[in-house]
């Protein structure tokens, strides 16, 4: 079978991993660090029931409710299925609610109202002057362990890891991408990996690589900053029941309660640092859902980029869609070899490998179904037997 080379180790290229290995393909992936220790291992841990995106972007609502229904069946023990909130606290609030639920139900997820008194029995912690809430099935899971399934089940069925390794050049022949060159970190040698066909998972860097094979794409840095406080405040995800924004969002990880989130464009992700004045509408924003917040001590801040698909300049980072796309190069720049896949979220990437996985078999004349929607994925500590 053809030998694909996955440049990126993230959630994506770990969830590619997985799809390629199940179809029969031989596997190489190259991390430039450890695994997840970009965007994926950074984000705030929330399985999307799609609800947050179905008024203004139905199709990555769609998205997410049907990923976030097949990860529950192929990886429960990498999530805590404790639905989520949208809660009413003002009258804005409650002017939405009605293309909320029509919103929802249009794309498939299910909405239940509640009353204050109901929502406040599941959540005591919730500000006194809640109106109503909407109950939707968020999860949490764990940003680290959940793409870890995909690894360990993927080195059991064959798939070869390279941590530490960084993409550094292409080699290409006649228009099409033959090789490239890897700098190994720990080794401090360079040396070639020719492939049949190189996918770029790399995320938030994918524009990086694609310049190393002269190539532009339409990708652009979209960090957000996170806030973690000690104490687990609430038990299900809280959102504001308006439309999506910043500084909007609750979400308990074991001990502690991750607030999140902001947005802004950037160019470098590798240089971004968060605004402190960001931190403070977190607390600010959050504490008119769940007062106890501001009494809280912050346990840790950080910020992550997210790879946003740019159709033009100067876009509202909140209106830039959630959805991913894969694009052949062959197609998009006449280089034969290279796939990007961008864009998308942690509750997506088994679907964004499907896509893609769909495409490498058409290009390489494979008819070989995916088997990943109901494969259960092998326990993250698999990744280590035999270590």
């Amino acid at each position: 079978m053809e030998h694909i080379v996955i440049i990126g180790g993230g959630g994506t290229g770990a969830a590619l991993a997985h799809d390629l290995t199940l179809r029969g393909f031989e596997v190489s992936l190259f991390e430039r660090g450890e695994f997840f220790s970009g965007t994926t291992g950074r984000h705030h841990g929330l399985l999307h029931s799609g609800a947050r995106y179905a008024v203004h972007d139905p199709v990555a609502a769609r998205e997410c409710i049907q990923e976030n229904k097949i990860l529950r069946q192929i990886a429960p023990q990498a999530l805590e299925q404790n639905d989520g909130l949208f809660v009413a606290i003002n009258d804005s609030d409650l002017q939405y609610r009605p293309e909320f639920l029509d919103s929802c139900r249009s794309c498939g997820i299910p909405a239940t109202e509640l009353t204050a008194d109901q929502a406040r029995a599941f959540e005591p912690a919730l500000n006194p002057a809640l109106k109503l809430a909407v109950r939707i099935p968020d999860a949490t899971m764990d940003a680290w362990r959940l793409p870890m399934h995909f690894l360990a089940t993927a080195k059991a069925n064959g798939a070869r890891f390279h941590r530490y390794c960084e993409v550094v050049d292409f080699h290409k022949s006649s228009g099409t991408v033959a090789a490239v060159r890897v700098f190994d970190h720990k080794t401090h040698r360079e040396y070639d990996v020719p492939g049949d066909l190189f996918i770029n998972a790399a995320g938030a860097w994918a524009g990086r690589i694609c310049a190393l094979a002269g190539i532009n794409l339409p990708l652009q840095p979209g960090p957000g900053v996170l806030a973690a406080v000690n104490g687990r405040l609430t038990n299900m995800v809280i959102n504001r029941l308006n439309r999506a924004g910043e500084a909007d969002i609750i979400i308990p990880q074991r001990g502690l309660s991750v607030l999140g989130t902001t947005v802004w464009l950037a160019n470098d992700p590798d240089t971004i640092k968060y605004p402190p004045e960001h931190v403070a509408k977190i607390i600010k924003q959050c504490t008119e859902m769940v007062p106890s917040v501001k009494e809280t001590a912050i346990h840790s801040v950080w910020c992550a980029p997210r790879p946003l698909i740019v159709q033009e300049q100067a876009q509202d980072p909140l209106r830039i869609s959630r959805t991913f796309d894969c694009f052949d190069h062959r197609e998009t720049d006449d280089l034969e070899g290279l796939i990007s896949l961008i864009g998308g979220k942690a509750t997506t990437l088994r679907a964004m490998a499907e896509k893609t996985v769909d495409l490498i078999c058409k290009k390489t004349g494979r008819n070989i179904a995916c088997r990943t929607k109901t494969e259960k994925l092998l326990h993250y500590r698999m990744f280590y037997k035999g270590v």
